[in-house]
């Protein structure tokens, strides 16, 4: 790990070195670069809570000079709004099942890679599909698969100078359980996704109200608990779906499920309110549950992890001034800072090493190795989230990425499951 610094808190540095890229990048480009004087240009992001959050914007204003306008809202509505109207964005946030939506839909152009500044230092993991040799590469849309676009327009393994996303921000996500409410007879077991599925925690269990995500916590529940298995679960046949969702309205009729939830913050009241005791859950809900001294869990799944990738795509409407911007923005993310800030909630960077020197390192140990915490350590929300003595579930980076059971995926059958969703969730 590189040598530490104190310059977490410091714009200066990275900000000369922005401006100067920023410089060279509009004059090759043959735009004039902002001038004192000018309106600062706005840059419409789309999103989810997950990234567009309030500190981020601020900061990337400082350090760009720009404006920036966040528009986060619940990953289905955001991805509909994207897909049917381009023009309301200049650059979209959200998971790598979103690309191949995004993609049909014409609401996304190619990203040059010679236009980012930081792409030899991104890793293999959405380049190749494994940050190590023996990793496990997980079913479904493997980013390295959408990544690249082919010749012939699709997207495609075959490295090409465009891409679809900016590979960023990258998890393994799994359930939360209030340890507090952990079932005697589960307590010393290891976690398991079946634990959606038991009825011990019948009328106490949330999921994520999204087609291509709660969809897969239930499917490897289901599997877990022996109720079926998959010819391959990042590929559902109509007949599995079926099969599926008649076991999963049967347990909504049993009122099983409590609820479904569409964002961060309601995940996390959700838990906080004791309405659930088990849910599908994020990183950052997590920490910030710890956070408040609601003593939830990260589960470490025996079957694997379901993984995802977060996506950063440029609108097909977006061209000029703007996209300058919306490259400046992009660099932005990989530059050191905003890695170490998601960090702190769980996430990591496609190029960790830059964003090393603005975490401790207690922080760098706990979140990137595994190992345990030598401090307590404080969440995105300056709140202790980790406390000394803490060990990360899963353990290290590498060991997370390489136990992905499946990615956020949209399947072939990804029409018929949105039917069979729709019908489970208003059952």
């Amino acid at each position: 790990m590189p040598e530490k610094s104190n310059s977490e808190n410091s714009a200066s540095p990275i900000r000369r070195t922005l401006l100067k890229g920023g410089l060279a990048l509009g004059l090759t480009a043959g735009v004039t670069p902002f001038a004192i004087g000018k309106a600062k240009p706005t840059l419409r992001v789309m999103g989810t809570h997950v990234t567009l959050q309030e500190t981020i914007r601020q900061r990337a204003m400082e350090d760009l000079g720009i404006n920036i306008a966040f528009e986060p809202g619940g990953s289905a509505a955001v991805l509909q709004k994207a897909s049917m109207i381009p023009t309301s964005f200049d650059l979209y946030e959200q998971w790598s099942n979103s690309i191949n939506v995004l993609w049909r839909a014409r609401a996304i152009q190619p990203i040059e890679k010679k236009r980012l500044q930081y792409w030899e230092e991104i890793n293999d993991l959405s380049k190749t599909g494994k940050l190590t040799k023996n990793a496990r590469m997980g079913a479904g849309d493997a980013p390295h698969k959408i990544l690249n676009v082919q010749d012939d327009g699709t997207l495609g393994e075959n490295h090409t100078d465009g891409i679809s996303f900016l590979p960023y921000v990258h998890n393994v996500d799994s359930f939360g359980y209030d340890t507090s409410n952990l079932p005697t007879e589960l307590q010393g077991q290891k976690e398991s996704w079946g634990w959606l599925l038991d009825s011990r925690y019948s009328g106490k269990v949330g999921i994520v109200n999204d087609p291509t995500i709660g969809l897969f916590d239930l499917a490897l529940a289901a599997q877990a608990k022996g109720f079926m298995q998959f010819q391959d679960i990042g590929a559902m046949t109509e007949y599995e779906l079926d099969d599926l969702f008649n076991l999963l309205i049967e347990l909504t009729q049993l009122n099983h499920f409590n609820g479904f939830w569409t964002s961060v913050p309601e995940s996390v009241e959700f838990m906080k309110s004791g309405r659930v005791a088990i849910e599908s859950m994020f990183s950052p809900a997590v920490s910030a549950l710890n956070g408040q001294d609601t003593p939830v869990t990260f589960a470490a799944p025996k079957e694997g992890y379901r993984g995802w990738h977060g996506v950063m795509c440029l609108s097909s409407a977006t061209n000029g001034r703007m996209k300058d911007v919306a490259y400046e923005y992009m660099n932005w993310w990989l530059s050191g800072w905003p890695g170490a800030f998601i960090a702190r909630q769980g996430y990591y960077i496609s190029n960790p090493q830059r964003s090393a020197k603005y975490l401790s390192q207690a922080e760098w140990n706990y979140w990137y190795e595994g190992k345990v915490a030598s401090e307590a350590l404080k969440g995105t929300d300056g709140k202790i989230s980790v406390k000394k003595g803490a060990q990360r579930t899963g353990g290290s980076y590498e060991s997370r990425l390489s136990n992905v059971a499946v990615w956020n995926t949209v399947m072939p059958t990804y029409e018929y499951s949105l039917q069979k969703w729709y019908e489970f969730i208003t059952a």
